[in-house]
């Protein structure tokens, strides 16, 4: 098997918020956009992240009505304090307070306008090296 590409896709309510929400806060932006449809990258990504209308005909029928629960869109970043610290000068809310795991993981959560899960992560914690 030979992978080209890869991408997340979640169905949400409003695509539009949840695609502002990761141009504004993340550094994202829309590669492509229809009605109901919008997928967007970051040159340093190497994935995108696809936004589908909940009820979208062209979903099959067993997917159409669901919503995006119980996932975690993960990005590991460099300053993860210094991302905390700019997301919540841009007033998006902490949904997850920085915590640090015993295995070494840190991180914090937000959430997007439909309840999308954004958690950033880093591995610097003591038990990560």
């Amino acid at each position: 098997m030979k992978v080209t590409s890869c991408a997340v896709s979640l169905n949400v309510e409003d695509v539009s918020a949840s695609s502002a929400f990761l141009v504004e806060h993340f550094g994202f932006h829309e590669q492509m956009a229809a009605d109901g449809f919008a997928s967007l990258t970051r040159d340093d990504l190497g994935m995108n992240v696809i936004f589908l209308r909940r009820g979208l005909e062209t979903l099959p029928a067993d997917q159409r009505d669901e919503h995006a629960a119980g996932l975690i869109l993960a990005l590991v970043v460099d300053d993860l304090e210094g991302e905390l610290a700019r997301l919540r000068e841009e007033g998006v809310a902490i949904t997850m307070p920085l915590k640090e795991e015993e295995w070494g993981e840190r991180a914090f959560q937000v959430r997007d306008p439909n309840g999308v899960i954004v958690q950033l992560v880093d591995w610097n914690g003591s038990a990560g090296h």
